[in-house]
Parts: structure tokens; C-alpha cells; sequence
């Protein structure tokens, strides 16, 4: 039976749907629309359409459908809508969920758009939006209220590497009748457990590791039926960030061989973070893989790993860091993650740079900062090319 399957058979087979020509391949359905037999079967679907009788891509197609079936099976979610872009994703369930005069409470450390959604899109609605220090559980206590309609929070930070305690935070806003939702791109959708932790609705760019391989954008929203399908479906089809079906079937592909990357990029981005920790050139070296890593702790329990992140700090700050980079051989300079290829972020320059400066102090975005994303190369080889780099900085 499919729900026995471990995560493994699930990103091979879950969610298949094959044609009349029974393919091995999932089929790309490369259509905008669809074809009804009658005036009054086209009547019948649009008042109730079956969970495999589509009406319009924007609404749903089968290729994006096999994807969201796939991807919510490996999540452990009833269902799943699958977006244009990370951020579509982002912004999709927040707005989804949320109307003039609620109250949100949400992390400080977030990713720049993040921020933006929060802070000018929501705001300019009518949502009021209280800011905390994701991994101080007082903060979170003090700021939600009986009000308060969703908590949000990436479950490990974009680019400073905080971890927060997902069920911690989850029981704090359960118990004021709050939603929890949760950007989980970092922990990524194979050492994921926030659902079994107490998110209500998980997030994902796809764009990340799903793809993995650096060449489509597409994101997907995942969580109870009732709210999938319900007001998020309601607010994504109208609004038009569905994800297309060409992108949808890269994912496939890509989910196909999420657990056998994400596996060796975690173990690589330890290797690193081992190899670099106490190197005359940094200042720190920060992941959730270290003992010397503030949540150790709580990311081995959360998601036992470190994830296939690191961030190093230069004490030598912007200009040592951009001589590092400058210097490199092998990882690239990029702003994405998750990639087959290894990628090196200077945040404060690029990801992050139109955050002012003192929200850049105080989420830990130093000039001296460099996000490592670790890729499928040999470790060692890495290793070589980031030291020659630091010895060049």
C-alpha cells in the first residue's frame, strides 16, 4: 500500500498518474485548458470537479497534480497547491490566511522578500504584524495574543542559521488558536518533521532542493485539506501564481533524486563546517551541525542534521569576503542554494542588501558574512578551494 511506502518509493512513485499509453515517465501535460464531451459535462465540472477532472492549468493540471499529490505524501500533508515561485508560496498562504484587522507574529530572521510581504503587503492590508527573536520562546509567549491569527517562522534562518523549535512555537500558538506556518526550505523536505511537530501549514520553494539542479522556480504550499483546498486553492487560482506544468514536471524529476542529494550535500556541509571551524581567518563558522552551534541540540532533534547550509564570518569583514570569493575555483558565486553545484551568497551585498543596517546587525548579516551552500562535488576538493580562498583573503 502507497501510505506504507518509505520517503525513499514515495519521491520515485507517489501521486503517479499515467495516460492512456501507460508511460513510465510521468506524462507532461502541456495545456492551458480542457476539453468537456458536452455543454452539460463542461456545467457538471464547474460546479464540482472530481479530485482528476481539470477545468483551466490556473486551477489545476495533471502534471501539477501528480507533483502536489507526491510532494504532500513525502510532507505527510492531506494536500498540497503548488506555486509559481517560492515566494508565491510565501506570500500566497499569508495572504490566504490572513484579513484586514488580524494580528500575526512572525520571526525577525527572515529572508528579505519575507520581510517585505510582512512588512508592506500585509501591513498595507490591515494586518498587524508583531516581530520576535524566532529562538527566544518568551518573545514568542509575550507576542501572541487571543487574536492573533497565524505564527510564521523559517524553521531554520535565511542566512544566519537560527534554528527555532518548531513545536515549542506550535504549542504557544495552538493554544491561542493560532496557525502555524512554517518556511521549511532550509531543513528541506527530507529531514522534515514539522507536521508530526505542530506545523499546521509547511512552505517550500522548490526552486531549492526539490529542483535542485538549478534550472526552474516553483514552490508549493502544503497542509490540511480544508485549508489547501479551501482558501488557499481560492486565493492562488484567482490571483494567478500557479505553478506551470513544465515546471511542475522538472520537480518530478528532480523529487526522483531529492533524498539521494540532499543525504550527500548535508554530509558535505559538515565535512566543510569541520574542516573550516577554528581557521585563522574567521571569525565563526556557523552550523546547526556543530557543538559550537547555539540550537545543536534542537537541530538534531528537529531534523538530525545540520542541512546542507553553513555560513562563515571573515574577521577581515566585506573586504576579506569578497577576496575569498573572488578567489574561489570551484563553488560559485550565486544567490541561489540548494544546487547540485556548490554556491557561495555574500547576504549583505546581495540577498540581503536593502535591509537597513541595523536590522542587518541584529539578524547577524555582518559584512563578514558568506552563506555556503554545499553541492554534489567531492568534499575534499571543496575543502581545498575554500581554503585557498581563505588563504587568499
Amino acid at each position: 500500500m502507497a501510505e506504507d511506502w518509505k520517503p525513499r518509493t514515495r519521491l520515485v512513485h507517489g501521486g503517479a498518474r499515467r495516460s492512456q499509453y501507460a508511460e513510465v515517465s510521468e506524462a507532461l501535460h502541456l495545456t492551458q485548458g480542457f476539453v468537456y464531451e458536452s455543454a452539460e459535462a463542461a456545467e457538471a465540472r464547474f460546479r464540482d470537479a472530481g479530485p482528476d477532472e481539470f477545468i483551466y492549468a490556473r486551477y489545476g493540471n495533471p502534471t501539477v497534480a501528480t507533483f502536489e499529490d507526491r510532494i504532500a505524501a513525502l510532507e505527510g500533508t492531506e494536500a498540497g497547491f503548488a506555486t509559481a515561485s517560492g515566494m508565491a508560496a510565501v506570500s500566497g498562504a499569508l495572504m490566504a490566511l490572513t484579513r484586514a484587522g488580524d494580528h500575526v507574529v512572525a520571526a525577525r530572521a527572515l529572508f528579505g522578500s519575507c520581510l517585505y510581504v510582512l512588512e508592506e503587503v500585509l501591513a498595507r492590508f490591515g494586518v498587524e504584524v508583531t516581530f520576535v527573536d524566532g529562538t527566544d520562546l518568551h518573545h514568542w509567549r509575550a507576542a501572541v495574543r487571543p487574536d492573533t491569527r497565524l505564527v510564521f517562522f523559517e524553521s531554520v534562518s535565511n542566512p544566519a542559521l537560527e534554528v527555532v523549535d518548531i513545536a515549542a512555537v506550535a504549542e504557544i500558538a495552538h493554544a491561542a488558536g493560532a496557525l502555524v506556518v512554517v518556511d521549511n526550505v532550509f531543513a528541506t523536505p527530507v529531514y522534515s518533521r514539522a507536521v508530526a511537530q505542530g506545523a499546521d501549514i509547511v512552505i517550500y520553494s522548490a526552486t531549492k532542493h526539490i529542483d535542485g539542479q538549478g534550472r526552474t522556480l516553483g514552490g508549493v504550499i502544503l497542509g490540511p485539506r480544508e485549508i489547501v483546498r479551501g482558501p488557499v486553492e481560492a486565493y492562488m487560482k484567482h490571483t494567478g501564481g500557479a505553478l506551470s506544468p513544465f515546471n511542475a514536471w522538472v520537480m518530478l524529476k528532480g523529487l526522483e533524486t531529492l533524498e539521494l542529494r540532499v543525504r550527500a550535500q548535508a554530509e558535505t556541509a559538515a565535512r566543510i563546517a569541520a574542516a573550516l571551524e577554528g581557521h585563522p581567518k574567521l571569525a565563526r563558522v556557523i552550523y546547526p551541525g556543530l557543538p559550537s552551534h547555539p540550537q545543536f541540540e534542537l537541530a538534531q532533534r528537529q531534523m538530525g542534521t545540520g542541512g546542507t547550509l553553513l555560513a562563515v564570518e571573515l574577521a577581515g569583514g566585506q573586504a576579506a569576503a569578497f577576496r575569498m570569493l573572488d578567489a574561489l575555483g570551484i563553488v560559485l558565486i550565486s544567490n541561489n542554494l540548494g544546487d547540485a553545484k556548490s554556491i557561495a551568497t555574500h547576504p549583505a551585498t546581495t540577498t540581503h542588501q536593502r535591509l537597513p543596517e541595523v536590522q542587518k546587525t541584529a539578524l547577524g548579516i555582518t559584512p563578514g558574512l558568506v552563506r555556503l551552500s554545499a553541492g554534489l562535488e567531492d568534499a575534499d576538493d571543496l575543502i581545498a578551494d575554500l581554503r585557498a580562498a581563505l588563504d587568499a583573503a
